[in-house]
């Protein structure tokens, strides 16, 4: 019988997912806004990311699919595969981009090159892919319990050296609001890989979403308050200003890790739906050393577009997926192309990238979301009353 994963095991790879330079990065961003309005911006952003990664994940859960094969449910044998060719781009872009930012960060702290370290973060990846998810136990174990005795030695030293005063520079609420969105909204592809090895999916699908979204928080706080204490965005900086020299190596380094094998892995996953010559897990070894080599030879110092990108693909793709199966109960994956639900996702692509040149308060993936889920509920209803369509049966 295939081994299964159990609450706790779902709960603490969200939890390693959610501990993460990406995401402390990301807070930085938002010190413009102040403590309150960002705390705020926080919260709301999480609260609407964290209730799609719940949803996307159940969907794997209750079906024991892969992320990418629940998408052809929606879309199409073939254009599903349309969405797992671009999850495999993001994700392979989110290591290269993980790899690239711990490595610099790393070597900030301890003067070393750059380049040697995204080659030991690179093969303690590759090494964590190689025991892989359902194997980890008390490696991910201990990996974690060191990073949130260090996360907490992080969090603790810059509540009591005291906040500081807003950076310079300005950003709007509703874009704050949307990148605190774009973090959880970035596993949507990803959730379900490991949800569907679930015992229980319901309850390992909450612990994860919980979990994960909790400490997405927390990272995106230490971040933000860190940034109006020191008045930089610089990781290593942050870390050196706090006092934490070895100690802040090994959070940058292990949280590079933990977070950034789940992009590899995932990305061999999603390769899987693509072809079937390779196993998944050499596609994510792969994915690993691509990612290696793009961190060293670009550098990759702003990633606000890439996640706004990450966004305008995925949150429609998403609203179609839940007004499909929660509403409409579907089933398209013995179509080629689902050209209704393609053209509907289309739809909420453009309005995404149209919403981003105003100023929302609420940011771009709520009324996306919304419109999106609502038009495919209305068209798939108008298509079942004129021509019928094959139901989801368990």
């Amino acid at each position: 019988m295939e081994k299964k994963t159990t609450v706790f095991d779902n709960a603490l790879i969200w939890f390693g997912a959610g501990v993460s330079i990406a995401e402390i990065l990301t807070g930085t961003y938002l010190a413009p806004l102040g403590f309150q309005r960002g705390l705020l911006a926080v919260l709301l952003g999480h609260l609407i990311g964290g209730v799609l990664f719940y949803l996307a994940g159940m969907i794997s859960g209750q079906t024991g699919k892969s992320a990418m094969e629940t998408v052809k449910m929606t879309f199409g044998n073939r254009g599903g595969m349309l969405f797992a060719a671009l999850n495999v781009l993001q994700l392979v872009g989110w290591t290269a981009i993980m790899i690239y930012d711990g490595a610099l960060s790393a070597a900030g702290i301890w003067n070393t090159d750059k380049n040697i370290w995204c080659l030991i973060i690179g093969g303690l990846i590759i090494l964590w892919i190689m025991v892989g998810v359902t194997n980890l136990g008390k490696l991910n174990r201990i990996a974690m319990t060191a990073l949130f005795i260090l996360s907490v030695v992080l969090c603790v030293v810059i509540v009591r050296q005291g906040g500081g005063t807003a950076a310079a520079e300005s950003i709007s609420f509703g874009a704050a609001l949307e990148l605190s969105v774009s973090m959880p909204l970035s596993w949507l592809p990803v959730v379900g890989d490991y949800t569907r090895e679930a015992g229980d999916a319901h309850r390992s699908t909450l612990a994860s979403t919980i979990v994960y979204n909790l400490v997405s928080c927390w990272m995106f706080l230490i971040g933000m308050g860190a940034a109006l204490l020191t008045g930089t965005s610089d990781i290593a900086e942050i870390m050196l200003r706090a006092g934490l020299g070895a100690a802040g190596l090994l959070i940058i380094v292990f949280s590079t890790v933990t977070t950034t094998f789940l992009d590899a892995f995932s990305a061999g996953i999603s390769g899987e739906s693509l072809t079937k010559q390779l196993s998944g897990k050499s596609m994510a070894i792969a994915a690993a050393v691509v990612g290696i080599a793009g961190a060293v030879f670009y550098p990759m110092d702003d990633i606000t577009g890439f996640l706004y990108l990450i966004g305008s693909v995925f949150a429609p793709m998403a609203a179609v997926m839940i007004g499909t199966w929660f509403v409409l109960k579907t089933n398209s994956e013995h179509k080629s192309f689902d050209f209704v639900n393609l053209l509907l996702w289309l739809a909420g692509f453009v309005l995404y990238r149209y919403l981003m040149q105003l100023d929302i308060p609420v940011g771009y993936t709520l009324p996306d979301i919304l419109f999106t889920t609502i038009l495919t509920v209305i068209v798939g209803k108008v298509l079942m009353a004129d021509y019928g369509q094959t139901r989801y049966s368990e």
